[in-house]
């Protein structure tokens, strides 16, 4: 039997440092993003990650990308 991948949304999370320990070491927090599209590109979501974060403070650290998808008999 073959199997049916159906792309379902997509969640894209972006780690950054809110801030600095007293010794120096970096305090880092995530946001996650749901329902991105599922044919949205990579370059397209790195860059609307990039460019939401430019308005803030906080520098980012790491932009993940987890899609997600249906899987049925066909």
């Amino acid at each position: 039997m073959a199997v049916v991948s159906t792309p379902l949304a997509s969640t894209l999370v972006v780690v950054y440092q809110s801030g600095t320990t007293p010794a120096g070491a970096p305090i880092t927090r995530q946001k996650g993003l749901t329902n991105v599209r599922h044919d949205a590109s990579e370059q397209a979501l790195y860059d609307v990650a990039q460019a939401l974060f430019s308005l803030t403070l906080h520098p980012v650290i790491d932009v993940n990308l987890s899609r997600n998808f249906q899987l049925s008999d066909e």
